[in-house]
């Protein structure tokens, strides 16, 4: 287990590794650029080059996260265009950055067909691959239920990959607030959504883990992040997760609320114990 946090870009990509480097932890996560904004964005590619020797150089590993407005299901196909070559260019950051990959919520789709929703996911998913020549992975992350009926399941997110083309670009995120909240994970160890996503062939294609403890109880379908150990998941649970062997190299990475002190030392040093680090 690689404990890890998203941290900030500002002032460049290997000065957020060096943020990393400071809460001594072994992963993080960054937006590679406005978060706010689909716009395709040049970037100093012998900085973000050093950014990848850097954390080369210290056993470091990264993901970024694609921008907010980023939607692979959208009724709208000048929105799905904009997000593809949105999400190219993420994959060219997160390339000369050094990073496993780039992380893509499953899709919110508000049309009349639901199958539509899906179909314009793979699709795409698909022409983002079929573009992409690096090493640097797309990573469907599974969602909470808050925003749509799409992507909570083990099945939904093996379906998806098994459907597209050039599917070895494309691996997955797993966030354990969503998976909370969308009701798949009660909190309990030796979870069921478990076997399902080793059967499925989730897990052989993880790249990482979004930890988050859950502000609201099991089912709500609302994605609060709360500070790990003080939200409604419970400690048992996070602790089986962590310490699971399949899991031994994966980065975990916090997206909760800093503690008491404004930083994530503590919740670092926390996840580290649990996991038997």
């Amino acid at each position: 287990m690689r404990a890890g946090v998203h941290v900030s870009t500002r002032g460049g990509y290997r000065e957020a590794a060096k943020r990393a480097a400071a809460y001594g932890a072994e992963a993080y996560q960054y937006f590679p650029k406005n978060p706010r904004s689909l716009t395709v964005k040049p970037f100093d590619r012998g900085e973000a080059n050093r950014c990848a020797e850097y954390c080369a150089s210290r056993g470091i590993v990264s993901i970024a996260h694609s921008p907010y407005p980023t939607n692979i299901a959208s009724e709208d196909a000048d929105h799905r265009e904009r997000t593809a070559m949105s999400l190219l260019n993420d994959l060219d950051i997160a390339e000369a950055c050094g990073s496993l990959g780039v992380v893509v919520h499953f899709g919110v789709y508000k049309g009349p067909d639901p199958l539509e929703g899906y179909r314009n996911a793979v699709l795409t998913l698909s022409a983002v691959a079929r573009q992409w020549d690096g090493k640097a992975k797309l990573l469907i992350e599974n969602q909470a239920g808050e925003h749509t009926f799409m992507g909570t399941t083990m099945e939904e997110l093996a379906q998806i990959r098994s459907l597209c083309a050039d599917n070895d670009k494309i691996g997955f995120c797993l966030d354990t607030c969503h998976l909370f909240a969308s009701g798949v994970w009660d909190g309990r160890p030796d979870a069921p959504w478990m076997d399902k996503a080793i059967e499925l062939g989730v897990i052989g294609h993880l790249s990482a883990v979004h930890l988050n403890d859950s502000l609201y109880p099991c089912g709500e379908k609302r994605d609060r992040h709360a500070v790990i150990g003080e939200g409604c998941i419970g400690g048992a649970g996070l602790t089986w997760l962590l310490g699971h062997p399949l899991l031994a190299d994966t980065p975990f990475v916090l997206e909760t609320p800093s503690g008491t002190d404004g930083t994530h030392h503590g919740q670092l040093e926390l996840i580290r114990r649990m996991g038997g680090s």
